[in-house]
C-alpha cells in the first residue's frame, strides 16, 4: 500500500488564474522540474495544459515560449527552436513518433492553478 502512495502525484499550487497568459505559456519550477503551463481559449472552451518545458530535440528549457496552434484535431505547441509540434494533451511529437514531452495533471480550483507532479 505504501508503494502506491509513493507513486501518487502531489498537487502543487502554481499561481492565480489571473496570472496566466491567454493562448500562450508560462513556466513554473515544481520539484526541480520546469513545467510549461498553457491556457488555450477558443469560442467553445478554455483548456489548461501542463507539459515538460524541456525540448528533447533542442536540448533546452524553452517549450513555454512556443506558439500554440493545431495540427489536425490536436492542439499543439511549436517548439521555438526547431519548430517541432507537440500535442499538448499527450505530449507526443507530431513529426517524430519516438519523441515526446512529459505531461502533468492540471486543474483550476478556487481561482488557483494546480499541477500534479
Amino acid at each position: 500500500m505504501q508503494a502506491q502512495a509513493a507513486l501518487a502525484p502531489r498537487w502543487h499550487d502554481i499561481c492565480a488564474e489571473s496570472e496566466l497568459v491567454e493562448n500562450s505559456g508560462i513556466c513554473a519550477l515544481v520539484e526541480d522540474q520546469q513545467i510549461a503551463i498553457f491556457t488555450v481559449i477558443t469560442q467553445e472552451s478554455r483548456q489548461l495544459y501542463a507539459v515538460s518545458n524541456w525540448d528533447p530535440i533542442g536540448k533546452a528549457n524553452v517549450i513555454y515560449r512556443g506558439i500554440i496552434g493545431s495540427v489536425g484535431d490536436a492542439t499543439v505547441v511549436a517548439s521555438p527552436l526547431y519548430k517541432e509540434h507537440y500535442c499538448l494533451e499527450t505530449g507526443r511529437c507530431i513529426e517524430k513518433d519516438e519523441v515526446s514531452l512529459l505531461t502533468f495533471g492540471i486543474q483550476l480550483r478556487d481561482g488557483r492553478i494546480l499541477v500534479a507532479v
